[in-house]
């Protein structure tokens, strides 16, 4: 390299030095949530403490996996109705609490052509009743390559900024599409590390779905490998034994405090709903005679 070369390189590793290094003595403040759910208490020396159950902080990201048919654009859609709802709660999302503070919600959905993405962006509305939801925005991008995927992602995450306008969420709803073959692990690395520098730079929450092995729990690939290694907090859907209608949402594993795992259902009118007691499942049956009353844990 050339002198100015070395220059500009011992001042790349100086500006990374700062920003990495982990200060000791700082009173570092738990991350504040993008969405939660219930709540757990703690000893500390400064006496005891109480803390949201994050689903996804903001300056991480989770993801969501399933095998077909578990509804997972339908949990989706619950997740973002309660982050974009004005008191961060609504009638379909149980003891899900999203904490928005005015941010904006960016929406990318890779597999659908535009009729059926546009009903998945709609639910939001259709769920809160409310027309304006304040910055939200939507992008149906399965008609555009991979990389040309990431490059629009990376463009509109940095317009955003620049005009202004925070992220709170980010939900890439296909990030296998990212890449050209989940099992290339160059690829996939790259992609998992794209996610990261995303949610850090914006300090946002993102939100990725992803597929199952078939007959299996693992995530696709070496893709899902990776997401499993880096992620907040990895969410598993599966349809429930006794009835195919219900999905059990389950904390596969987490970097903070667990949730127990709860259920939701699609109503009549194609809205995703939280199942809070066990008359919701099984209408009139006793409850000590209920299937379900062990699996639910409210």
């Amino acid at each position: 390299m050339t002198d100015d070369e070395l220059e500009i390189h011992r001042m790349y590793m100086e500006q990374i030095e700062s920003d990495c290094s982990i200060d000791l003595s700082e009173d570092i403040e738990y991350p504040p949530t993008a969405l939660s759910i219930g709540s757990y208490s703690i000893s500390t020396k400064n006496g005891i403490k109480r803390y949201p159950i994050p689903i996804g902080t903001y300056g991480n990201f989770s993801f969501i996996s399933g095998q077909p048919k578990t509804k997972k654009s339908f949990f989706v859609s619950l997740l973002t109705s309660v982050y974009l709802s004005k008191d961060g709660k609504n009638k379909y999302g149980g003891k899900i609490q999203g904490n928005r503070g005015g941010k904006c919600v960016v929406h990318f959905d890779t597999e659908q052509g535009k009729f059926h993405a546009q009903r998945v962006f709609r639910r939001p509305f259709e769920m809160n009743n409310d027309n304006d939801l304040g910055c939200y925005h939507t992008y149906s991008l399965r008609a555009i390559g991979y990389k040309t995927r990431i490059d629009f992602i990376d463009y509109k995450l940095n317009k955003m900024k620049s005009d202004g306008d925070q992220v709170g969420l980010c939900i890439i709803d296909g990030i296998a599409d990212l890449v050209s073959d989940v099992n290339n692990i160059e690829e996939s690395n790259l992609i998992v590390q794209k996610v990261m520098t995303w949610s850090s730079i914006y300090d946002c929450h993102i939100i990725l779905v992803v597929h199952l092995n078939h007959n299996s729990e693992k995530s696709t690939g070496h893709l899902g490998s990776f997401m499993t290694k880096k992620c907040e907090t990895e969410l598993l859907l599966t349809q429930n034994e006794g009835d195919e209608n219900i999905i059990s949402v389950k904390c596969k594993r987490s970097r903070n405090f667990s949730f127990d795992t709860f259920n939701f259902t699609v109503n009549e009118l194609g809205y995703p709903k939280v199942l809070d007691d066990i008359d919701d499942i099984i209408p009139n049956k006793p409850k000590e005679t209920s299937k379900w009353q062990k699996q639910l844990k409210y």
